[in-house]
């Protein structure tokens, strides 16, 4: 079983950064994979970006912007999310499971999540 809890979002202006963060509890955080997914208004939800161990895995749509990292010793999962665009606009979910995934609904735990505004 793993709890996640994510914090970081905001208001941010075309161009700028944020780093949300995910805190994750449970014993086992290190065997999951950790992701990131969004969903905007309208929209179905959709991944973001997942790693294990090493590099992570993106979306084509934030590749090269966004970088996700997890610190094992703090059970906590980062997105760091630069050259932000109105697209980006959207609740951003953390998401765990055994098994990585492209597919949102692959995961099994899920955060409350954040909401990401990104202004024009």
């Amino acid at each position: 079983q793993v709890q996640l809890v994510e914090s970081g979002g905001g208001l941010v202006q075309a161009g700028g950064s944020l780093r949300l963060s995910c805190a994750a509890s449970g014993r086992t955080f290190s065997s999951y994979y950790l992701a990131w997914c969004r969903q905007a208004p309208g929209k179905d939800r959709e991944f973001v970006a997942a790693i294990r161990w090493g590099g992570g895995i993106y979306a084509d749509s934030v590749k090269g912007r966004f970088t996700i990292s997890r610190d094992n010793a703090k059970n906590t999962v980062y997105l760091q999310m630069n050259s932000l665009k109105p697209e980006d606009t959207a609740v951003y979910y953390c998401a765990a499971d055994q098994r990585v995934s492209d597919r949102p609904s692959q995961y099994n735990y899920w955060g409350q999540g954040t909401q990401v505004t990104v202004s024009s």
